[in-house]
């Protein structure tokens, strides 16, 4: 049937509650207002408004379906103490049109058993059991059957179950709802599980008034990257992976973020990668009515490595190699900009692997590619195919490649011929039939020279009884 699974307050007052049946509701108040509920869209907007929270946090953890976990453990002062705090954060959601109820605890469980039935409740350190006693069991939230079973028990208050021996409720109730109790008053506590890891370094800037302007917004930006690069500084860090966020006043929020093939200790750097990624957004950064806060932070940093540098000109070209792909790749993606590095396989399609050239430069260049024998051409095709291409054998040579053959649409006769090389499949890789390869360096009249190989291997009974063979001839690369 359908249950409520939402309300406001004026339905409240007239006697609905959730989970009550439809059919009862408008028994009970014929001219309810009902909508169909949207997990979907509630869960966004629950993840929209854990974002704008982090602007007093970085620590914000979801408490699915309906509510949001804050750690303002050592921040709480800087917005004027915990009562201060809360009345800020709810009465901003309050004037955005959602319905808030908040409590500040120290433990997570024991908040969110005060939000149920209770806003604005501070709960000092010791006085959560004395906070949650005469609350009913249901406020804990644990299961419908457990809450059932513990009010025909005669169960009804959080401080009736407290009074009963902890093994009487693990043993009838389960470990789980043991723990949850122990942790609403108080007796043990468990980390909260934040949406983002916590960054290494955190600066930021509030403004007094919402700043729109491009000017105000790039000047603010450096002077947070300068912040940043000091702070950073002290211990010998820099960093590899940057991210700024634009709080705007209405709730939205913006995050734009760089990654760095070195770490950056420089200032002017950090500037100029967040310039080149804010002209090459294809979504320009809307301001709205303003930004009211700007923080930049570094989510990964990397010990900086002192090196001695010779007056070698060659000792700085990876170091402006790497400053060239940081600002390609911050206008374009990281995943775009890829250096290709050899693989110790002998199948021809897997003997490269392209990976993003930010973090795989120094591997690209140390890479041990197979030396070429000075005065013979090359073994393998300067462009090889993603997928070989079937050619059309017109004829052949018995166990050799096709004397003359079609690819696409254009005859080709063969005039010299190298090979076979055979490259037999990775069986263990195999998840299916996967025939042996014999590949042949050809080349045809007008001098164009191909890559062909021949998909499986003559069958010697065919050749006994004289049937000619038919294996299939694929084009897998070009030669310059």
């Amino acid at each position: 049937m359908l249950r409520i699974s939402a309300l406001d307050d004026a339905a409240a007052d007239v006697g609905l509650a959730v989970g009550l049946p439809l059919a009862n509701a408008r028994a009970i108040c014929p001219e309810v207002q009902v909508y169909d509920a949207d997990e979907t869209a509630d869960a966004d907007a629950l993840n929209a408004i854990a974002c704008w929270c982090d602007r007093f946090t970085p620590l914000v953890a979801l408490d699915l379906p309906h509510g949001l976990f804050l750690d303002i453990a050592g921040c709480a002062h800087l917005f004027g103490g915990e009562a201060a705090m809360m009345n800020l954060v709810s009465g901003i959601l309050t004037a955005q049109g959602f319905m808030v109820s908040a409590a500040v605890a120290g433990t997570a469980v024991c908040a969110r058993t005060l939000t149920r039935h209770v806003h604005g409740r501070i709960v000092r350190d010791g006085e959560e059991a004395e906070a949650v006693r005469p609350l009913p069991i249901s406020a804990l939230g644990a299961d419908v059957a457990v809450v059932t079973g513990l009010r025909r028990a005669g169960l009804k208050t959080i401080g009736d179950v407290a009074d009963r021996a902890g093994h009487e409720i693990t043993a009838r109730f389960g470990a789980r709802f043991t723990a949850m109790l122990e942790q609403a008053l108080g007796k043990s506590d468990a980390p909260i599980s934040p949406r983002k890891p916590l960054p290494d370094y955190i600066v930021e800037k509030r403004f007094a008034e919402p700043v729109a302007t491009e000017t105000v917004i790039s000047a603010t930006l450096s002077g947070l990257a300068g912040m940043l690069v000091a702070a950073m500084g002290k211990q010998g860090k820099g960093a590899r992976r940057l991210e700024a966020r634009f709080f705007r006043t209405d709730g939205a929020v913006r995050t734009i973020s760089v990654d760095t093939g070195q770490p950056v200790t420089k200032a002017e750097v950090i500037d100029r990668l967040f310039r080149e990624r804010l002209e090459a957004l294809n979504d320009p950064l809307d301001p709205g009515f303003g930004f009211d806060l700007i923080r930049l932070d570094a989510s990964r940093t990397e010990i900086v490595v002192q090196e001695q540098r010779d007056l070698d000109t060659h000792v700085h070209d990876r170091d402006e190699i790497s400053a060239l792909i940081d600002r390609i790749a911050a206008r374009i993606g990281g995943k775009r900009v890829v250096v290709h590095l050899p693989q110790d396989t002998h199948i021809p399609e897997r003997a490269v692997w392209a990976g993003p050239a930010q973090h795989h430069l120094i591997e690209a260049a140390q890479a041990a590619w197979p030396a070429r024998v000075e005065g013979e051409p090359p073994l393998r095709p300067l462009r090889l195919f993603e997928r070989p291409e079937q050619i059309k054998v017109i004829a052949e040579v018995p166990d050799g490649p096709p004397a003359r053959f079609v690819w696409r649409r254009a005859t080709h006769a063969v005039v010299r011929v190298e090979g076979p090389e055979r490259v037999a499949m990775e069986w263990w890789r195999a998840q299916g039939e996967m025939l042996t390869r014999d590949y042949f360096r050809v080349e045809d009249e007008e001098g164009l020279r191909f890559w062909l190989y021949r998909d499986g291997l003559f069958d010697e009974v065919e050749q006994k009884e004289g049937k000619p063979p038919s294996p299939n001839w694929f084009m897998h690369g070009l030669f310059a």
